[in-house]
């Protein structure tokens, strides 16, 4: 599996379990990403994604985002994009 730098994240939401995501390349509902920081480290299916609190099935490179993601993510954290 190989993974590509997506995004980084800027902000998280606790309560809805919401990271915010400032892209670096295009990311699609159904793309498998993986979390990645100094206390983080999962992978998920991307499900829910929303740019200017208006849900979305993709979002290109230079959006910023709000995914609903499994696990409490961090600022700083990094966003891989898992091919085969």
């Amino acid at each position: 599996m190989q993974e590509q730098l997506i995004g980084t994240v800027t902000h998280y939401f606790d309560k809805p379990h919401v990271g915010v995501v400032q892209l670096v390349a295009d990311l699609s509902v159904g793309d498998t990403i993986h979390f990645r920081g100094h206390t983080t480290d999962f992978e998920q299916t991307a499900g829910s994604l929303q740019v200017e609190h208006g849900p979305v099935e993709s979002a290109a490179a230079g959006s910023e985002i709000a995914i609903h993601v499994d696990e409490r993510v961090r600022a700083h954290d990094e966003v891989y994009l898992v091919t085969d």
